[in-house]
């Protein structure tokens, strides 16, 4: 019989539950971990990880089908859906042993089962075992979202998708509408136009991925139109009319004007709902939107009782998630009387963003309108691929890198980018907001030659007019 009295029980075991849960082990607190479905949550199951094995295995296909642009050739190229699929699901269930050996190897309890709040620091957690009851000196709450569905399209896994649907098709879509232009639609828009199918985007916003710089927006849309995509902003999708042989979609344009088409599915990408009901939280926390409230270190209006992650409010992100796992767990052994410890609030102006479409995106605090809007004066500057020789060799010359400072202190406020790898190229940006870096410090770090880092250097250059390769 396992224990049932702990310093600390985890309820949810995604990037911010099981990386709590390793920090409070490492703290040296007596650590559970309560999961009803899978180790690692969405991001390791159905999220993040397998998305990006998915969308690895799209652009392998799009190099082969352009072999004949770096001096290859190759033949009869064909993409193998269920294949690809076994890949991804092999990608996940690795990344699940994982986080299995991680909870042994820090001496982790794990509850399997579904758990449930009885107080501030006590559930139960009921399985095909029967019921447990935990008590703690502290609980941390890391239940996680879910995806948001239409009232008039709820996903039935045959023609209205969500995203996890849209993981594991049990057939290629030839005709694929995307509702919602977030990070989630725009990547399995271009996955499935990648693999060979017609795909529209509605987006009820201006423009696509809303949360980016203006100028990522409009350079994307143009790099998915030349692709093939179909996209359309300020328009919404009204009516959705579901039959055996597919859907029909009744869409308002920007015009005003509505236009019924067909299409042989949906996937519906439109935001996310949290975790927080029938999870016995309603009279223990404040919520928002259902999104449980906290103060920067992840206290609840309940004494002993922390949220962390997709369940509180955003950006909805694992690293967030990871990060106030760490910043939790060291609150809580504070409290807990070790003196060693000494938590950070999380700043949510260092969290970076990345979309794993094609091009990719990726950026870090303000956007060039988001810092004026706040009156601040600012200095931007933009430098291409196409001036970059790495990119160029690459046959990636498609996109530019943005960064946005305060013209009166040298601040860096903000970094945006659009092209091949910046999702690795953002960290460095993140690493020097991190350090309160200005443009000085900036200009006089060495990038190394030939990478498309150099990039970042020279749209810091470009800032100031100095830009030297183009």
């Amino acid at each position: 019989m396992a224990d049932t009295q702990y310093d600390v029980i985890v309820l949810g075991s995604g990037p911010g539950g099981y990386v709590a849960a390793i920090r409070c082990a490492q703290l040296g607190l007596k650590t559970a971990i309560v999961e009803r479905e899978l180790l690692g949550g969405i991001c390791l199951n159905w999220g993040c990880i397998p998305t990006k094995a998915l969308l690895r295995s799209a652009e392998i296909f799009h190099y082969m089908q352009h072999a004949g642009d770096y001096g290859l050739k190759a033949q009869r190229i064909e993409a193998d859906l269920a294949a690809v699929v076994k890949r991804s699901r092999g990608v996940a269930k690795q990344l699940n042993a994982g986080v299995t050996h991680l909870m042994k190897k820090n001496k982790i309890t794990v509850h399997m089962g579904e758990g449930t709040m009885t107080g501030p620091t006590s559930l139960t957690v009921k399985s095909d075992r029967g019921e447990e009851k935990l008590t703690a000196k502290h609980v941390i709450v890391a239940t996680g979202a879910r995806a948001r569905e239409l009232p008039f399209a709820k996903s039935d896994g045959k023609r209205v998708w969500t995203y996890r649907h849209a993981m594991t098709p049990a057939e290629m879509p030839t005709k694929l509408l995307v509702i919602g232009s977030g990070a989630i639609g725009i990547e399995f828009a271009s996955f499935y136009n990648d693999m060979g199918a017609e795909v529209t985007v509605v987006e009820m916003l201006d423009r696509i991925v809303p949360v980016e710089d203006a100028d990522v927006s409009a350079f994307l849309e143009k790099s998915l139109t030349k692709q093939g995509l179909t996209i359309m902003t300020g328009a919404g999708v009204e009516a959705l009319a579901v039959s055996a042989g597919g859907v029909k979609a009744k869409i308002k344009a920007k015009d005003g004007k509505v236009a019924e088409s067909e299409f042989s599915h949906v996937i519906v990408a439109v935001g996310i709902v949290p975790n927080t009901e029938n999870v016995g939280l309603e009279k223990l926390v404040e919520t928002d939107s259902g999104f449980i409230q906290i103060d920067p270190y992840g206290r609840t209006k309940s004494k002993g009782l922390w949220a962390i992650g997709d369940c509180t409010p955003g950006p909805w992100l694992a690293h967030k998630a990871s990060h106030e796992g760490v910043t939790a767990a060291e609150a809580i052994a504070q409290e807990l009387g070790n003196k060693d410890v000494h938590p950070h609030p999380l700043d949510r102006g260092n969290i970076p963003g990345c979309t794993y479409c094609h091009p990719q995106i990726a950026s870090v605090g303000l956007t060039e309108a988001k810092a004026k809007e706040g009156g601040r004066e600012v200095k931007a500057g933009t430098f291409p691929f196409i001036g970059n020789g790495k990119a160029i060799a690459l046959g990636e010359a498609e996109g530019f890198i943005k960064t946005v400072f305060d013209a009166k202190t040298g601040e860096l406020l903000g970094a945006h980018m659009i092209g091949a790898e910046v999702t690795e190229l953002i960290q460095g940006y993140v690493v020097g907001k991190t350090l309160e870096t200005t443009e000085a410090e900036l200009m006089q770090s060495i990038f190394p030659h030939p990478t498309l880092s150099e990039m970042m250097h020279e749209s810091v250059l470009a800032a100031y007019g100095r830009a030297l390769h183009i």
